[in-house]
């Protein structure tokens, strides 16, 4: 779908969308928006850092990898880039069950941004153009536009800010404090005001990074290795191969005398002094908070990572930090392996602006201004992934409203994506805000294995999935569904020679006729140690490719805990799919607090569902609502 090239686009047209911020958010809602055919302007404060990772040189991790597998599954690129510029691929928790297991890489950072930069340059449809936005066009409570440091005004009725740490951005190394929104780029002023003015809460938060540190004056030999999985699996399903050279990480630990050192200079850190006063991540602390918080701890972990095939400096994952680089520099030299280490950048932290996003919509449009959309760290967040998965789920509401399709909707039952999006505008965050797979009460649904089961029919809705794409996507649930139901209907007797067979892979014979679906679910069997008894009337095992094995092996083994989740599932769209009228008054709904009232008007949750997740929603209140809706006679379901 398109409608004209890049080059042809011009700074007085009429966006279709205008994306403000080129972080994970950006690239991915402007890729999104401009495949789909939708002329879209990306304004960067700085063209050259367009995709850089920022912090660690890392994608995925847990729960993080499985919304990368989902971002892929729906059309979006950050797996597709991933792999491209991967130099290290495991996949943390096998011996874990499936529900948690999840993939994360190494990046080299320059070869990342390359390929972020050369995949966005290419596109039809969009115009990236460097320029600071400082002022939101608004009339009617409708966006209409932006107005530039330049003095340009870019005109559109969806504009979506995905500003990351730019906002207001106050950097800290020691007691020494200033304005940018990360090291070496300018912060962004102006928006955080008028938002302010709009009436908008707007909320302050922290995050940091770690000191980099030459290569040759590391020690690797002190350290433990740490190799990738050989051989690599990506993240994404349209992957063929990893092009890129695997290099191993390292790890090292800390010691009492590292943590004697931040204990001792605790005075000149601006996280304790009391400089800083936004609030930092819970789940990844600084190494000042760590050992402040965790007195007993002996020691904590460093993983010593490389940034890239041929760059010069490690990111010693473990030990983010804002302390004086004096500072710095003696704790890290007392670490064992780093005694003569170099630190090339110190490390600081960060604090910034965001919206509280308890002021979105489920569409991540705001609530007080129409066509105004939020995604990545401006709502909370912290994390590549969090953000990516953010600016594709904003993305592609943007795409509903332009192409006249229903709203882009996903269940917490259906992704992580859908986690941390009701997560956000239901509960809200007072800290970065990241994914866990804890966070997701069906996670054994949400595997990284199905995503693309789970998710791709979605993405082809919305115009997203490539025709080669969509072909590998059937050919993996044909197969998948093929496999299942050859182990489902094949049925063995425990005749000599299959008890012989059965033995020869490790297995237990049974004492009557069983199905392979049976025997599969022994503990010391394999599918592909089945193929001893495969049928000859079927395809043979080997001509199915691995992905359509795998997603079959788990689906027949966790069966009776899939249909469990599943059962829980059809309970609670009871109240999932029950719409609350969004015009409603819960003022007169008597039997309410005034507290309950108060969170219900400033939430307004669009289904009883939803209601239910916002914290101090009593049952009892719930139920009320529900009589109250249907004393109304406004309950239509939510389409399944």
């Amino acid at each position: 779908m398109k409608e004209t090239s890049s080059h042809k686009l011009d700074t007085n047209d009429k966006f279709d969308a205008i994306i403000v911020g080129a972080g994970h958010a950006g690239c991915e809602a402007a890729a999104a928006c401009a495949f789909r055919g939708l002329k879209t302007l990306l304004l960067t404060i700085n063209l050259d850092t367009i995709g850089a990772l920022s912090c660690n040189p890392a994608i995925g991790g847990l729960a993080k990898g499985h919304m990368v597998k989902e971002i892929d599954a729906l059309g979006g690129m950050m797996g597709v880039w991933a792999d491209a510029a991967g130099i290290q691929f495991r996949v943390l928790n096998t011996s874990k069950g499936p529900a948690v297991r999840s993939s994360r890489a190494q990046m080299d950072r320059d070869v990342y941004k390359k390929v972020v930069q050369e995949y966005l340059f290419s596109l039809d449809n969009l115009l990236i153009f460097q320029d600071t936005v400082e002022e939101l066009l608004i009339e009617n409570n409708c966006i209409k536009g932006v107005k530039t440091a330049y003095g340009m005004k870019y005109l559109s009725d969806n504009v979506l800010l995905t500003t990351g740490t730019f906002l207001q951005g106050l950097l800290h190394v020691g007691l020494k404090s200033f304005s940018g929104g990360r090291m070496g780029d300018p912060a962004s002023f102006g928006i955080s005001e008028q938002l302010k003015k709009l009436g908008f809460e707007i909320g302050r938060l922290k995050t940091g990074t770690t000191p980099r540190i030459l290569n040759e004056s590391i020690d690797f030999s002190k350290m433990e290795k740490q190799d990738g999985d050989n051989p690599p699996h990506g993240f994404s399903f349209r992957t063929k191969d990893i092009p890129l050279k695997q290099l191993p990480c390292y790890m090292t630990w800390t010691n009492e005398k590292t943590h004697d050192i931040i204990r001792n200079s605790l005075d000149r850190s601006p996280l304790y002094s009391g400089i800083i006063k936004g609030t930092g991540a819970r789940y990844c602390p600084s190494i000042e908070d760590k050992i402040a918080r965790f007195p007993d701890k002996e020691r904590h972990q460093v993983f010593i990572e490389p940034e890239g095939l041929s760059s010069v400096e490690y990111y010693p994952n473990g030990i983010s930090t804002s302390l004086p680089f004096d500072v710095q520099k003696d704790f890290v030299r007392s670490i064992v392996g780093l005694e003569n280490a170099q630190i090339l950048r110190p490390g600081y932290a960060i604090e910034y602006d965001f919206i509280p996003p308890t002021q979105l919509t489920a569409s991540l449009e705001t609530k007080i201004i129409q066509g105004l959309y939020c995604a990545g760290q401006i709502n909370g967040t912290s994390g590549y992934e969090e953000a990516a998965a953010q600016g594709l789920y904003a993305a592609l509401n943007i795409i509903a409203k332009h192409c006249k399709l229903p709203a882009f909707h996903l269940k917490r039952n259906e992704a992580y994506i859908a986690v941390l999006v009701d997560d956000l505008i239901t509960k809200g965050t007072a800290e970065p805000y990241r994914m866990f797979t804890s966070r997701a009460e069906h996670r054994l649904l949400l595997r990284e294995g199905n995503a693309d089961l789970r998710l791709t029919e979605k993405g082809h809705e919305f115009g997203l999935i490539k025709n080669e794409q969509w072909k590998t996507f059937q050919e993996k649930r044909t197969e998948t569904e093929t496999i299942v139901s050859i182990l489902q209907e094949t049925y063995i007797k425990p005749t000599p020679t299959v008890v012989e067979k059965l033995t020869s892979i490790g297995g237990v014979a049974p004492g009557k006729s069983v199905n392979l679906a049976a025997l599969l679910r022994q503990p010391d069997l394999s599918l592909e140690a089945l193929s001893v008894l495969w049928p000859e009337t079927a395809p043979a095992l080997a001509s199915f490719q691995a992905a359509a094995k795998e997603e079959a092996q788990t689906q027949i083994c966790y069966e009776g805990y899939i249909k469990r989740q599943e059962e829980l599932v059809l309970k609670s769209n009871f109240i999932e799919n029950k719409i609350i009228p969004a015009d409603i008054d819960y003022t007169q709904i008597a039997s309410l607090s005034a507290e309950v009232v108060e969170k219900l008007k400033n939430i307004r949750p669009s289904t009883l569902g939803q209601a239910s997740r916002i914290s101090g929603i009593t049952p009892a209140a719930l139920m009320c609502v529900e009589i109250h809706i249907k004393k109304l006679a406004k309950i239509p379901l939510i389409n399944a």
